[in-house]
């Protein structure tokens, strides 16, 4: 295709091409334009699609000339990531186009390519591995969320103390003095559920009552219009329940799960506890390599990407229209961290040719298979249909990776 073609900005993974198509070459592709339109309409003492493009052009001058231009716009693209060699990372964008009858088509095409990552240094890392011990202290810790998971709610007669569970009904003064009515509350109380103020008054006030108190809103409270302020609040207790934890016995290991003393409990809390301490200290010894190996080798990641990314988090979370923009501003940074990470990875593993092998993956299916306690031809079927083979893939691909970069940069324990 005759087009002229102008580098503007090479930046990072940034490029944008000045193009220019002559006038003459456009007019070219109005009748293939007036062809693909023919298609389309009716005129009449025609059938369906067989009018003569000529008379198409006649009568539809605008749409065919519009048609045109998107067909050179198209080719004149491809032509030009063609030409430039360009390894897209994602769809480009047509800017400032000029499309005037008997004029040169031009605009600017804004692009992204892939990034090309050459490592300088893989290796002569500092890396230290810090693994938090499992104390009987942090067991019986965990044993207690557990109790606290178990516990049950009993209604009381007495007033409210600081760790019951309070019903009630809330309403403080309008501007003009007045009370609304109350609105419904749960609150436990001594959880900054509600403010220092407002918890007084409840622990003053016995199941069934209603109090009137004015109570001043704290100096820090998130809203600065209201800190400081005074207001008359009404309070109407609906009734207090009080924690009740069970025993700490063989009943209640038997309740939390398939154990038959509280020993065994502790015992399989402790080697929970174990592996997950260990693998926090996995994930931030590959957080260390992923940072140094990202300061000794700077390198651009395309935004498109890390939009995807963001995008595909606030799907999962559910993150409401409103609050979208708020969102990708705050977690923008953790989605090119992301994308730069696996960059690495994946550049690593081609470089060095790592990567899950078909019986690596069978055997990771099968332990998962048997942790199940089910057929691993069935599990295996049912990871397929849910598209999941390919994280396995992965998993085991990132692994390899970490387990090549730590041959050469030995890990000390901190």
């Amino acid at each position: 295709m005759n087009i002229s073609i102008t580098p503007t900005e090479t930046a990072g993974v940034s490029r944008r091409l000045q193009i220019s198509v002559p006038a003459e070459t456009v007019a070219s592709y109005e009748d293939q334009a007036a062809r693909k339109y023919a298609t389309q309409v009716r005129l009449p003492g025609f059938r369906p699609g067989k009018a003569p493009p000529s008379m198409v052009r006649k009568k539809f001058p605008e749409a065919v000339r519009q048609e045109a231009i998107e067909i050179v716009i198209n080719e004149a693209f491809r032509e030009a990531i063609e030409r430039e060699g360009l390894k897209l990372a994602a769809q480009p964008h047509v800017h400032d186009l000029k499309a005037e009858p008997g004029q040169p088509l031009e605009f600017e095409l804004h692009c992204e390519v892939r990034p090309e990552l050459v490592f300088d240094k893989l290796d002569g890392y500092t890396v230290t591995r810090t693994e938090t011990a499992v104390t009987d202290e942090l067991v019986e810790e965990q044993i207690e969320r557990i109790r606290e998971q178990k516990a049950e709610w009993t209604p009381i007669e007495d007033r409210a103390a600081e760790g019951d569970m309070v019903t009630a009904l809330l309403s403080t003064a309008e501007a003009d003095g007045t009370l609304p009515e109350g609105k419904e509350y749960r609150i436990v109380l001594g959880g900054g559920q509600a403010i220092a103020g407002i918890e007084e008054l409840i622990m003053e006030t016995a199941p069934g009552a209603t109090a009137e108190k004015s109570v001043r809103w704290p100096d820090d409270f998130p809203d600065e219009s209201q800190r400081g302020v005074s207001k008359l609040v009404r309070i109407v207790v609906k009734d207090v329940k009080r924690k009740a934890l069970p025993a700490l016995d063989d009943a209640f290991a038997r309740e939390v799960g398939d154990f038959d003393t509280i020993e065994a409990l502790r015992e399989a809390v402790r080697k929970d506890m174990g592996e997950h301490t260990r693998r926090e200290a996995e994930a931030d010894v590959r957080g260390q390599l992923i940072k140094q190996i990202v300061e000794a080798n700077p390198f651009d990641v395309p935004k498109a990407w890390v939009m995807q990314l963001v995008d595909g988090y606030m799907q999962m979370y559910g993150v409401p229209e409103a609050q979208k923009q708020t969102f990708a501003k705050e977690f923008f940074p953790m989605a090119e961290n992301q994308v730069r990470r696996d960059l690495i990875i994946d550049t690593i593993a081609e470089r060095e040719s790592i990567g899950a092998s078909a019986s690596e993956v069978d055997a990771r299916v099968e332990e998962l298979a048997k942790a199940r306690n089910a057929d691993p031809g069935q599990v295996y079927a049912q990871l397929q249909k849910q598209g999941r083979l390919t994280e396995i893939e992965r998993e085991i691909t990132e692994e390899k990776v970490f387990a090549w970069l730590l041959e050469k940069n030995p890990v000390t324990a901190a």
